[in-house]
């Protein structure tokens, strides 16, 4: 019974709370024909305004600055993706919880009620808390290695291009229409910040920040000390590339030198019980057929 009332609880607060979010919205108003210097209806916004707009409510505690700022900066590591804001991912791991609690809570009412259902339920909201940081954070990584090993290629395309006798704009745009991955969407929103009328500098350094890969910071400050210095940025992107494929053929070096290790537990567990089933089974069968003859 304490189970069930906790249940019914749960939904009834998350039934009102989101009833008074539907009320809360700004509906139509009915504008006279003929007065077009009226303002247009309100419209219901996208999927992560909506989600901002929840996380604002929620009774979180708002003092968090720096819990924003972090979660800010891991969604610059992941790309912006879907374009949520600190609130909206808030408004996501409340919402997930939510829901895992009343899952669990739903099939201990089918299962029947046990000592430990409140606590498998406080386990499910624990889950779905903390399930979308760890999905953020595969997310950062993924683009960090994504940018890290398509660079190299990168800084060569921006080199011959600049040795060429395009400019640095030029170049880039050319990285971006040939590279269409993470790398290429840093790129394409330097070129959308410069067209803006952002200094280039700036907007590099933003992206050497926001990407979080220290080989990529290290090429914007190298380009960032040629513009300052007036060295040619050519010189410097030959240097840049050829530091770039050098850690990268260190890099693949490394992971060969680790391959053998890591071969042995597959070795050990799978290849090795087989080979001696094919070697030892015919004498086990003979030595079973002696004892039983």
């Amino acid at each position: 019974m304490l189970t069930a009332l906790a249940g019914l609880v749960c939904a009834a607060a998350i039934f009102l709370y989101f009833s008074h979010l539907d009320r809360a919205r700004a509906v139509p108003v009915a504008i006279p024909r003929g007065d077009p210097g009226k303002a247009s209806p309100a419209r219901r916004t996208g999927l992560s305004q909506a989600l901002d707009k929840i996380g604002r409510r929620l009774p979180i505690k708002r003092n968090s600055a720096a819990t924003s700022e972090v979660i800010q900066a891991q969604l610059n590591l992941a790309g912006n993706p879907a374009n949520l804001t600190p609130s909206a991912f808030m408004a996501i791991q409340v919402g997930l919880a939510s829901l895992l609690v009343a899952i669990a809570l739903a099939v201990s009412l089918v299962l029947g009620p046990s000592p430990l259902s409140l606590l498998e339920a406080a386990l499910a909201g624990g889950l779905g808390y903390f399930l979308p940081w760890l999905v953020l954070k595969q997310i950062v990584q993924g683009r960090r290695a994504d940018i890290r090993q398509n660079l190299p290629d990168a800084v060569d395309l921006l080199t011959l291009a600049v040795e060429a006798g395009l400019s640095l704009d030029a170049g880039m745009a050319d990285v971006t229409s040939r590279f269409h991955n993470a790398l290429g969407e840093e790129f394409a929103k330097v070129l959308r910040e410069i067209r803006l009328g952002r200094p280039r500098l700036a907007a590099l350094e933003e992206m050497g920040q926001r990407s979080g890969v220290p080989e990529l910071h290290n090429l914007i400050q190298a380009i960032t000390q040629s513009e300052q210095m007036g060295i040619g940025i050519s010189r410097s992107l030959r240097m840049q590339a050829g530091e770039l494929r050098r850690g990268r053929r260190s890099l693949a070096q490394e992971k060969a030198a680790r391959a053998s290790l890591r071969m042995v537990f597959p070795m050990v567990g799978c290849i090795f019980p087989t080979i001696w089933i094919i070697l030892l089974g015919p004498a086990l069968l003979g030595v079973v057929r002696a004892w039983h003859g």
